[in-house]
């Protein structure tokens, strides 16, 4: 196999609306790029999670690929996260918008694709050049909502949305992620927007040309691949599927991909990038899917 340049990556950095975004470029090691791929991450992970994948889509598809870390989070924090008056929206919005323009100046002559994690895979709508991409793959990504969860994950979400994650926010004046099972600590506009979209049947819609512009949904004509994880209980296969709903000009196919499939006990939400499933890595980025999916009402 092909190595990549490097496996950490070339620093950059760009700036978006009101915030510089520190990030990663990786490329392949004896040849020029022929496609440019950005990684837009989920909530509260950090970009270096995503480094190894990133290496290994530039090696094995001679990609330039751009990580990169939202405004207040990771790399890009210049300050106490008590402090950061960012929002859900800037980061999926204006953050990863800067990123895309970032990557689309850097090689305007390449084709683009964006790969989203959770989060990553909801906004392209948004973001100014829309046009230029050619595909999405997104990832464990669909418009979540409380009851949209297998009975286990239930306490998580009770606990999360309505009892610790409120309390500790506004205690902290921030989300304090070790306590409240999240991992990493985020800012209060993020967790706010955050629970707000997640209990709502509507998902981010009563946000449209509020605290978030209008998107143009007609601008993403690229190939859609939503990519479900079959043991999320975050984002189920069911949600995934929704995301159709945001993205009504593209051309859609499906993908669920197993533990089983790939060797693995279990992959969840967020494993599907480690390395110990490095062997799902090919199916996300593949280039047929099955069947356009079909979206329940």
């Amino acid at each position: 196999m092909l190595e990549a340049r490097t496996t950490t990556g070339e620093p950059v950095s760009t700036r978006g609306a009101d915030a510089v975004l520190t990030g990663r470029l990786f490329g392949p090691s004896d040849a020029a790029p022929c496609r440019a791929v950005v990684v837009h991450a989920a909530t509260g992970v950090s970009q270096a999670y995503y480094a190894k994948f990133a290496a290994w889509l530039a090696a094995s598809r001679q990609a330039a690929v751009l990580t990169y870390d939202y405004r207040d989070f990771g790399a890009s924090a210049r300050g106490p996260v008590k402090e950061s008056r960012a929002s859900m929206s800037d980061w999926g919005v204006h953050d990863q918008s800067a990123a895309l323009d970032f990557l689309c100046a850097r090689y305007p002559e390449l084709p683009v694709w964006v790969v989203g994690h959770s989060l990553g895979g909801l906004c392209v709508p948004w973001h100014a050049q829309a046009q230029r991409v050619e595909r999405v793959i997104a990832v464990a990504a669909g418009p979540a909502y409380v009851t949209r969860h297998p009975p286990r994950f239930l306490p998580m979400v009770l606990w999360f949305w309505f009892l610790g994650g409120p309390l500790l926010t506004a205690l902290c004046g921030y989300l304090p992620g070790r306590v409240a099972g999240v991992g990493t600590d985020l800012p209060a506009g993020v967790y706010w927007q955050w629970r707000r979209w997640c209990t709502s049947r509507l998902f981010s819609r009563p946000d449209w040309g509020k605290a978030m512009p209008e998107p143009d949904l007609a601008s993403v004509t690229a190939e859609l691949c939503l990519v479900a994880i079959s043991d999320d209980a975050m984002i189920t296969p069911a949600t995934v599927g929704r995301l159709a709903d945001f993205y009504p000009a593209a051309r859609t196919c499906y993908r669920e991909i197993t533990p089983q499939s790939i060797g693995v006990r279990e992959i969840g939400h967020l494993r599907v990038f480690s390395e110990a499933c490095k062997a799902a890595w090919p199916l996300l980025i593949g280039a047929e899917g099955p069947e356009p999916v079909s979206v329940e009402p």
